[in-house]
C-alpha cells in the first residue's frame, strides 16, 4: 500500500542511508550510490558531497536527482523522492555537524569530523521534492 504524505515524510526523516540516483550522461546508466542525507517533514531534503565530485557534476548537468530509502523489517517499506535542485551552497561547520550527528554518536562524531577535514571542499545540495513513490508491503 502507498504511504500517506505524512507517513512518507516521517519515514524519510529517519536516518536511513539513501540511494542517490542521477542521470549518468550520454551512453551511461544512472549513477546510483549510497549517501547520507538530512530531511525534516515539510522541508527540502539535502545531502553533502565533494565540490569536485562526479555526483555534483551530474546533479548540476541534469538539475535533478532521486533519493530512495528502504527498510526490510518489521515490514518492507520504501520511499523514493525525485525532484529538482533548489540550491547548492558551501558546506558550513554547523550543517556538517548536523549531518554527522544524524548518523553517528559519541566519539565517532569527532573522529569522523577530523577525517573529513581532509576530504576537500564540500557543498550542500538541496532538492525540491516533486514526485514521490512509496509503499509498505506488509508483513511477510
Amino acid at each position: 500500500m502507498a504511504l500517506t504524505l505524512k507517513e512518507r515524510q516521517e519515514f524519510l526523516a529517519q536516518p536511513h542511508v539513501a540511494a542517490l540516483s542521477v542521470a549518468g550522461g550520454a551512453g551511461r546508466g544512472p549513477l546510483s550510490v549510497p549517501i547520507w542525507y538530512q530531511y525534516e517533514p515539510g522541508s527540502e531534503p539535502w545531502l553533502m558531497t565533494g565540490a569536485d565530485s562526479r555526483k555534483l557534476q551530474l546533479i548540476k548537468e541534469s538539475g535533478r536527482f532521486t533519493l530512495m530509502v528502504q527498510r526490510s523489517e518489521p515490514t518492507t517499506r520504501y520511499v523514493s523522492v525525485e525532484g529538482s535542485v533548489s540550491k547548492i551552497v558551501p558546506l558550513t561547520d554547523e550543517l556538517h555537524v548536523e549531518m554527522v550527528e544524524r548518523y553517528l554518536s559519541g566519539d565517532a562524531v569527532d573522529n569522523y569530523l577530523k577525517q573529513a577535514a581532509g576530504f576537500g571542499d564540500q557543498v550542500v545540495v538541496y532538492q525540491r521534492p516533486e514526485h514521490w513513490l512509496s509503499a509498505d508491503l506488509g508483513s511477510a
